[in-house]
């Protein structure tokens, strides 16, 4: 698991360090720098892979941007290097990265690049070293000389594997193609009805996702059962674009005609199956994060999915980090805040358009304001006792 972040004149973070857990949920005004957050994770995680240029970064679910918008451009000069650190209990792995304003380059230079395991250092160069391509990772090239179990891989893999998930109406129904295509789902829901497949044929081998199942039917109120078909002739129409396999519904309350493919399912239903799968699936990155976790759904939804996604994560033997971004304040309420492992974070931008990234903890003071006037965290930060809220 990584257990720290540091960034440096990315976006609008001109200098953070954000200490990490397992479920990480940032909260904040739009354009506050959430989602910077997540790219700068994406952008180091290329880095780790060997190669930072746009096919790098789109498969990771980067927005993709000039060299001038992706560096720092406040009343301070803009800087030429971006610089990226993430630390392990054993390892650490850092690299500043330059691509030219004018003139730039398919590929982002290394300018320096550091790994380090147990104090020693495995990969050390720095900008004045005669190194042939720039463009090249060294760590990415020393993991093939390490065990695969060494904790030095571990970072790397847990880094190069990592990807941003934005989930798309359209693509979770299964109407238009997914541009990132991924296992066990693509990066804006591609996929869906194989991945769901492939965890219902663990569901007789597992007693955890057996429950997890039980879980999302408790969530999705309005259905009986669900499963991935290829025969849906009889309730999808032959204009349609369709996937080979689909997923169909069965709905509780109706009787005769009660199936229903994605197609026609409510949105909140796919989301958050598409939720589940990257949690629960052994496919799944061991380090990812989704963006807008909180779309689509409503305030009481959103709190349970939230509360679930957290049991899965901290429950289950195949450990997982997480990232989420959101706006919704329901989403806080479905946060065990006393768990270590579950952090909170809000983001602002000060004075002078810097991102703030401030983990909340629950103090004495919260506490007090929680028992005297009877508020969930949700009514705190609407209130400003948090940080992180809008400006307007």
């Amino acid at each position: 698991m990584l257990k720290k972040m540091r960034v440096s004149s990315f976006k609008s973070i001109f200098n953070q360090e954000v200490s990490l857990g397992m479920m990480n949920v940032f909260i904040g005004a739009n354009g506050s720098g959430k989602s910077n957050l997540l790219e700068a994770i994406g952008v180091l995680s290329a880095a780790a892979a060997g190669r930072v240029d746009d096919e790098a970064l789109q498969r990771r679910g980067i927005r993709l941007g000039t060299p001038r918008l992706y560096k720092s451009a406040f009343e301070e000069r803009i800087p030429s290097h971006l610089f990226f650190e993430a630390l392990t209990d054993k390892a650490k792995y850092s690299v500043s990265l330059n691509n030219p304003l004018e003139n730039p380059k398919p590929a982002w230079q290394y300018e320096t690049e550091e790994l380090v395991c147990n104090h020693e250092k495995i990969v050390s160069r720095g900008p004045h070293r005669e190194i042939k391509n720039k463009e090249q990772g060294l760590a990415a090239l020393k993991l093939v000389e390490s065990d695969e179990n060494s904790d030095v891989a571990f970072l790397i893999n847990l880094l190069r594997n990592f990807a941003v998930y934005t989930p798309n109406t359209p693509v979770l129904r299964g109407i238009i193609p997914d541009q990132q295509t991924r296992e066990p789902v693509g990066l804006s829901g591609g996929r869906l009805a194989e991945a769901v497949k492939e965890l219902q044929s663990l569901v007789s081998k597992s007693e955890f996702i057996e429950d997890a199942f039980d879980d999302i039917l408790s969530l999705i109120d309005w259905i009986n059962s669900f499963e991935t078909t290829s025969n849906v002739n009889a309730i999808l129409s032959s204009s349609i674009a369709r996937q080979k396999n689909v997923i169909r519904f069965t709905d509780r309350f109706m009787k005769g005609h009660n199936h229903l493919t994605a197609y026609d399912a409510s949105e909140g239903a796919l989301y958050i199956l598409f939720c589940a799968v990257l949690i629960l699936s052994p496919n799944s990155p061991k380090c990812l994060a989704i963006d807008n976790l909180d779309q689509t759904l409503n305030p009481r939804l959103v709190l349970n999915l939230t509360r679930f996604l957290c049991q899965w994560i901290t429950k289950s033997d195949d450990k997982r980090q997480i990232f989420v971004t959101v706006h919704n304040p329901a989403v806080l309420d479905g946060l065990n805040l006393q768990d270590d492992r579950i952090r909170l974070f809000t983001v602002d931008r000060n004075n002078r358009g810097h991102t703030e990234i401030n983990r909340v903890t629950i103090t004495k003071e919260i506490l007090e304001l929680s028992d005297k006037k009877g508020w969930p965290l949700s009514r705190l930060w609407v209130m400003g006792h948090l940080g992180g809220v809008p400006n307007v």
